[in-house]
């Protein structure tokens, strides 16, 4: 089945360029363009996307205005942010939102195709540029974390890396390295299908909704 793809950019020539970098590709559909936010929502229903590609700055309702909307009505939906901004404060608010990937304007063809393929495989998808700034900004440093738990009365065992078993603990550290479930599958010999199945349990034991949820707290958490 080909991936279908939502366009959501207020820009006609932005949309015309994406459009023109992915009708060509045989495992991607075009389903729809949105000029705006709410357009976009309302889209959805009737195009049902696999990946929602999606501009920050839009008349109406924002990108992570948008993103916010369509991961608590339509999780299945993967938002892929494409955006001008190399600003902190847009990648940390689509990661904590529920965007899947985040890439820059100026990103070339190749990258964007990988992707869109690698966030409809059900993947996360941070380049380097945007890896730095959830590293830095979402690892709090070891003796705040621990003070901050103290305050609230929190035991230390409520960490996720204390709930998991050893070999969800190796797959968890992949998963903050940004590996993909094929690359986990393969350094440690098993099929990806068998790594799913882990990453699926740890979430369930972090009681989170998705990979980015739990990737943003294993880094918290971490140390």
């Amino acid at each position: 089945m080909p991936i279908k793809v939502l366009i959501a950019d207020d820009h006609s020539v932005v949309r015309k360029g994406i459009l023109n970098l992915l009708e060509d590709e045989p495992d991607i559909t075009i389903v729809g363009e949105a000029s705006d936010g709410d357009e976009a929502i309302d889209l959805i229903p009737a195009t049902l996307p696999d990946v929602l590609l999606l501009d920050i700055t839009m008349p109406r309702m924002s990108g992570i205005e948008v993103t916010k909307e369509v991961s608590r009505l339509y999780p299945e939906v993967r938002i892929l942010v494409f955006s001008m901004h190399n600003n902190p404060d847009y990648i940390l608010n689509a990661v904590q939102n529920g965007a899947a990937g985040y890439l820059l304007k100026d990103t070339d063809q190749e990258e964007i195709l990988r992707a869109v393929r690698t966030v409809a495989a059900g993947e996360l998808y941070y380049p380097p540029n945007a890896s730095s700034v959830i590293i830095r900004h979402l690892v709090v440093p070891k003796n705040n974390f621990r003070t901050s738990e103290t305050s609230r009365g929190t035991s230390a065992i409520s960490s996720i890396w204390n709930k998991v078993t050893p070999r969800e603990n190796q797959i968890l550290q992949c998963l903050t390295k940004g590996m993909s479930s094929k690359e986990i599958a393969e350094r440690f010999d098993v099929s990806p299908h068998t790594v799913a199945n882990q990453r699926a349990s740890i979430i369930r034991k972090a009681r989170v909704k998705n990979t980015a949820e739990l990737v943003s707290i294993a880094l918290r958490d971490q140390g």
